[in-house]
This record gives C-alpha cells, structure tokens and sequence, in this order.
C-alpha cells in the first residue's frame, strides 16, 4: 500500500461502511473505534429521532383516562440504531415494539399504515370498532432532512476514516 493512501476505499454505500470497520478492527484499539464511530452516528440521526417523536405526540387523542398513552408509549421506543458487521450494517432511526402497552406491540407501524388502521375493542368490550392513526407520521419526520441526516453519517464516517488515515501517515 502507497504511503499517504487510506487503507480502504470510503463510498457512499454500505460497502464503504464495511470496509471502514475492517478498517478499525485492523487497528490496535479497533473495539474504541467502533464504539466511537457508532456514537457518532447515531448522534448524527438523533435529530430525526427528536422529529419522529415529535410527529407522533402531535396526533391527536381521546384521551381516555389514567392507561399508558399510546403516543407516549410509542414516543418513548423510537431511537437512532447503528450496527457494524453482521448480517446489516448501517444506521437508521427504528420505531421499536410496544410489547407491553395494551396487547397492542405492533402500534409504531399501525398507526403509521397509509389504510386500514386497526380493530380495537370500544372501551374493552363489544363492538369492534376501526382506529386510525396519524398516517405517515414516521415516513413524513423524515421526508425533507433525508439529505441532511445521511449527509451527517457520511461525515461520521469520513471523520474516522481521516482518523484512521493519519495514523497510517504516521506509523
């Protein structure tokens, strides 16, 4: 390898991704590495986190009295996650289950559905009615800052690669 060149090509793909954590892995401290480079990627997406989370509080409710709020509830499981290696590497902002919030663990993806809404009992007992929730409200978080949020991966990205390049300038 020409001094002076990264040890790795850097593109905006999830090839470019995987070869920077061969990257660190080849390092002596690579463990550090990795666990810096996904904190800095997931603070890159934790805008769009606080946007996602947001755009579900600002669906309107029955208000039903004192049960967990579904909103909330959803809110609360909606966080930037960053894997690197194994079977997917990348980042993203994930609405997570609600395993626990009135036998309802689907909710995130429901409540965002386009159609359909949901079937629920009217107040735990017959008849079955159709809910609809605030449709696209993940889908909408993200619609204008997509540029912005995987411009700001990428500049994680490039911060550890120039990182990890000028240690090769310098052994």
């Amino acid at each position: 390898m020409p001094s002076g060149q990264p040890p790795f090509e850097l593109r905006c793909t999830h090839e470019g991704l995987d070869s920077l954590v061969r990257a660190i892995r080849a390092e002596a401290d690579g463990k550090e590495l990795r666990k810096e480079l996904a904190k800095n990627m997931r603070e890159a997406l934790k805008p769009g986190a606080a946007d996602a989370k947001s755009s579900i509080m600002a669906m309107a409710s029955s208000g039903l009295g004192a049960r967990p709020g579904l909103r909330t509830s959803i809110a609360r499981k909606i966080r930037p996650e960053v894997k690197l290696g194994g079977r997917w590497t990348g980042a993203r902002v994930k609405a997570f289950k609600t395993k626990n919030i009135r036998r309802f663990p689907n909710a995130p993806k429901r409540v965002n559905r386009r159609s359909g809404g949901w079937r629920t009992l009217t107040y735990g007992h017959e008849p079955w009615r159709t809910q609809e929730g605030k449709r696209g409200w993940f889908d909408e978080a993200f619609e204008n800052a997509t540029t912005t949020y995987r411009q700001a991966v990428l500049d994680a990205m490039e911060d550890m690669a120039r990182r990890i390049a000028s240690r090769v300038d310098q052994g």
